[in-house]
Parts: structure tokens; C-alpha cells; sequence
């Protein structure tokens, strides 16, 4: 198993360490999805109030227009007689587009441009109109009172049509500007009206229009958003729909088969691999495929570990059981002594047994968790076999070893794990040796892996057993040797920890016709 490298932050909450999500908590990802591109759109959706901004400026500029207008037709009006004045409010009225209107000092009406020609404008009743011009106007009045827009009189005819019935004229009686407004028509379209006193105090002027342009020009703009909002939604929601079904609907996917995973028992269950898509959403199935066959593999690999243990301890307590049971049946001191001895040999080989099985239980957490350091295997192995010289553990056996230069034999891993790997490989290639053998070891560089050989002068390994050595459990022993010196878990821990390092273990062929078996150790070389 590889080593986890743990950053400061990894175990740290998400919350913490990241954008906190506690709002969005409780919807689910499709909802998040359609929220986040409906947001968008509702940005773009502003672009309506804007519009009514555009308006009011329009609305600004025709009053200004206006004022300027009446300015000039004001001016002109200050001289001449009444049919001069008539024919001028008749050609400045169809020119502008508007109805003048001239009053006396005295507030009378003395001229109409509608009584002298065609009028030039005419009020909409909105009874008489389509249904989208209501549509229009409620979308105008909605838009209004969300900007809340200052509130904009109606148009209506004075009952009696004198100057002082006009809000314009009042004002603009004591000033020499024009003085302008505005208001709606029926059918909300802005009607401007401007007021001014002549220069020369013969009267007034009053100018109304109709600028149902700017409500034209604001609605034209108003329809191409919408429009254009109504399409980007569309698009919007149906990518939504779509990153749904091609995010969403996988990862459910995935969380109900793991669902089945974790509640099922059988080996048939897994995860879909998705081999077809090539992004995180197929990375993620691959990853949870391969976990969930590696748990499920170390789940049987458990099961079969505590069926071995259990087979394996049955046979010493069943010796024990029947050498305690004798002793209470036999007074001879010679057997009572022979059984005393079985029942110690059990004894001390269950004890070796549990020693041995809680070894290789935890080998594979404590690599997870173990920091990895250089280490020079010439000088690791040079000091053990000083050690065993001086614990005789060699029994009789000669051992060789090849020591390479300083730091050329240099591996990443954690010394003490690979130590007890040489040490079980050293303890059974000298078990395996004849008295005076020789143990040969060798460790050499190899491109990117440093080798081992540990090769000794026994009886060899068959081809055949050359995997099941390797197996926990597997007991294949000298002729000659006690029952139960040895648990069967030697090997088995050694290529663990091998493994552990991203290393490999194996039996070779010995070069040349020599006998004997080589055990071939591969890891990687330090940087």
C-alpha cells in the first residue's frame, strides 16, 4: 500500500477551509445548476429597467425641445394682428406635429390650431386597441412600480379651456421662460405640454403633443431584450437540463450502486466503470470501481486471514487440550513429563503464532501512515548481520555479502519494516542451508530499482511453489526440523512490506546450474 501524504489542510472541514455552501445546503445539484444560469439571465433581465431610465431621458429631452419650440413661436407671435397670428399657429402647428393654443391677457382663448386645420394628433381610446397593447401598458406600469418611478399625472381636457385652467400658463404668468410637463394619454403615451407669456404681455401660448414616439421607440427597444432574454433562458435551462443529465444523473448513479455496494452481500455488485467518458465524472466511476474491487478483495482476503488463524490455532490448543487431559489420567513422571514438554512446545508456539498474526495485521496501517526516509541498504544489511554474528543466529551457516559503495544502494522507506524483511529472508535461507553452507547476498543498482539477491545452497523452490511461498500460512519445511518453530507468516509479512515500498519480491533461478534458492528483491531507488 502506498504511503498517504497528509497536507496541513487536508483534514481540516470545508467549510473552513473554503467557500462556505450552508445556503444551498438543501437543493439538490440540478436545482443548483438551473438557480446559478436562471441568475445569469436575471442580470440580463435588468437591462429592462434601464430601459425605463432611456425613457425618462427621452422624456427630458422633448420637454427641453418643447420649451425651445414655444420659445420661438412665442416670439413670433408678438407681433402682428390676430389673422397674422392665426396663420402662424397654423404653419408652426403642422410643422411641430403639436396643437397651439392662444389666449388673451384675460385668460380667453382666442386661437386653436385644431379649429384652423386638421389636427395634428389624436388620442387612442385603449378599449379599441389589441390585447398586446395591454400586455405593453401592464408591462410598462409592472416595470414602473419596481423602479419606483416618480408618478406621472393623466392628460385630461380642462371643462372650461382658459389659461388659467392650465398648470403651464400659472406657472409661466410671472417668468419669461417657457415653462413644460408631462403626462399620459389614455393609453399611457406621453402627451408634453409647454407654457409661455409673450414678451410683450398681449397673451399667452399653450403647446401640446403627443410623443407616442418614445413610447414606440422605448417598447421596440423593451420587445429585443425580451427577446433576447426569452432565447438565452431557453438556452439556459435547456443546458441546465442537459449538464443535469450528464452530471447529475451519473453521480446517482454511481451513489446507488454504492448504496448496493455497502449493503449488498454479493461479489456481483460493483460500481460502473463508464469507459466511454473521459472527464471527472469517469474518472470518479474508475476510482470508485477500483476501490470498491480492492475493499472487496481485502474483505476475502480478511475472511480467509481469520479462517487460517483459526485453522491454524485449532491444531496447537487441540495438542494442548489432549496433553492437560493426560496429565489428569497418567502418574507415570516420565510421561507426565513428556506431556509437560508438549504442552509447553504448544504453548510457545501459539504464543508465536498471535505474535506473528498481529504482526502482519498491522503491517499494512503502519505503511499508510509511515513517513518514508532514505536509507542505505549496504549499511542496513552490514549492521544486521553484525548483529546475528554476535547473537549466533547464523547456526553454523556462512553468509557472504557483496557490500556496495556508500550511497549507491539507496531506497525511500521506512528502515524498520525492511530490516524484518531481510531478517525473515536471512532466518530462512539459513534454516534451509546445510551446516557449512554458504548465504550469498548481493545488492546492486538497476536503472531506477536497486536488487537484492539473497541466495542460499538448499533444496531450492519448485517452480510450482514459487507463488504459494509467498502465501500466509504456507509452510514448506526442512527435513529434520521441530513441528511449529515456525508460523508460516514469514514470507508472507516480507512481501507486504515489499509491496508496501512499490517494490517486488520473487524466486529466480540461480545463475549457472547452482542449487539452492534466490530470493530477488526490486525497489525503487531513492532520488
Amino acid at each position: 500500500m502506498e504511503p498517504v501524504i497528509v497536507t496541513p489542510n487536508d483534514d481540516e472541514p470545508e467549510e473552513e477551509s473554503g467557500l462556505s455552501l450552508r445556503w444551498s445546503a438543501r437543493l439538490s445539484l440540478t436545482t443548483r445548476i438551473l438557480v446559478v444560469n436562471v441568475l445569469a439571465i436575471a442580470l440580463l433581465a435588468g437591462g429592462l429597467f434601464y430601459l425605463n431610465n432611456y425613457r425618462n431621458r427621452l422624456t427630458e429631452e422633448r420637454l427641453t425641445q418643447a420649451r425651445l419650440q414655444l420659445t420661438i413661436v412665442a416670439d413670433a407671435l408678438s407681433t402682428g394682428n390676430t389673422d397674422y397670428k392665426s396663420a402662424l399657429i397654423r404653419k408652426f402647428s403642422q410643422h411641430l406635429g403639436a396643437r397651439l393654443r392662444f389666449y388673451a391677457p384675460d385668460g380667453t382663448k382666442l386661437i386653436d390650431s385644431f379649429a384652423l386645420a386638421k389636427p395634428t394628433y389624436q388620442f387612442i381610446d385603449p378599449e379599441t386597441e389589441p390585447w398586446r397593447k395591454d400586455a405593453a401598458r401592464l408591462l410598462d406600469q409592472t416595470i414602473e412600480s419596481f423602479v419606483v418611478s416618480a408618478p406621472i399625472p393623466s392628460f385630461s381636457e380642462p371643462a372650461e379651456d382658459v389659461a388659467d385652467q392650465w398648470s403651464e400658463l400659472v406657472a409661466a404668468k410671472n417668468q419669461s421662460v417657457a415653462v413644460s410637463s408631462v403626462s399620459f394619454a389614455p393609453d399611457r403615451t406621453p402627451v408634453i405640454a409647454a407654457g409661455k407669456t409673450l414678451s410683450d404681455g398681449t397673451g399667452s401660448v399653450l403647446l401640446t403633443s403627443n410623443a407616442r414616439d418614445i413610447t414606440r421607440i422605448v417598447r421596440a427597444e423593451r420587445s429585443s431584450v425580451l427577446l433576447v432574454i426569452l432565447v438565452a433562458a431557453t438556452v439556459s435551462i435547456l443546458l441546465s437540463l442537459f449538464l443535469a443529465r450528464t452530471i447529475v444523473q451519473p453521480i446517482r448513479k454511481l451513489a446507488r450502486a454504492a448504496l448496493r455496494v455497502r449493503m449488498g452481500r454479493s461479489d456481483e455488485i460493483a460500481i460502473p466503470r463508464m469507459p466511454g467518458r473521459r472527464d471527472e465524472i469517469g474518472q470518479l466511476s474508475r476510482a470508485l470501481s477500483d476501490m470498491s474491487a480492492a475493499l472487496r478483495d481485502r474483505i476475502n482476503a480478511t475472511e480467509a486471514f481469520a479462517a487460517d488463524v483459526s485453522h491454524e490455532i485449532k491444531n496447537p490448543l487441540a495438542s494442548l487440550r489432549s496433553a492437560l487431559e493426560g496429565l489428569g489420567r497418567v502418574t507415570d513422571p516420565d510421561l507426565q513429563k513428556q506431556l509437560l514438554d508438549v504442552a509447553n512446545d504448544d504453548v510457545r508456539r501459539i504464543d508465536r503464532l498471535i505474535n506473528d498474526i498481529s504482526d502482519a495485521s498491522r503491517v499494512d496501517a503502519e505503511l499508510a501512515r509511515a513517513k518514508f526516509e532514505p536509507i542505505d541498504i549496504g549499511k542496513m544489511l552490514e549492521q544486521l548481520l553484525a548483529a546475528r554474528e554476535q547473537r549466533d543466529s547464523n547456526l553454523g551457516v556462512h553468509i557472504a555479502f557483496a557490500r556496495p559503495a556508500k550511497d549507491v544502494a539507496k531506497v525511500m522507506g521506512d528502515g524498520g519494516r525492511l530490516e524484518r524483511v531481510f531478517s525473515n529472508l536471512l532466518d530462512n535461507a539459513v534454516s534451509f542451508s546445510p551446516k557449512g553452507g554458504l548465504v550469498e547476498i548481493m545488492a546492486t543498482p538497476d536503472g531506477d530499482d536497486i536488487v537484492i539477491h539473497i541466495a542460499d545452497q538448499g533444496p531450492g523452490v519448485r517452480p510450482e511453489q514459487r507463488e504459494q511461498v509467498f502465501q500466509r500460512f504456507h509452510s514448506d519445511r526442512p527435513d529434520g526440523e521441530a513441528f511449529g518453530k515456525h508460523s508460516g507468516l514469514g514470507l508472507a509479512i516480507a512481501k507486504t512490506i515489499i509491496d508496501g515500498h512499490q517494490g517486488a519480491i520473487e524466486v529466480i533461478d540461480r545463475p549457472g546450474s547452482q542449487t539452492g534458492a534466490c530470493f530477488e528483491i526490486r525497489l525503487p531507488r531513492a532520488l
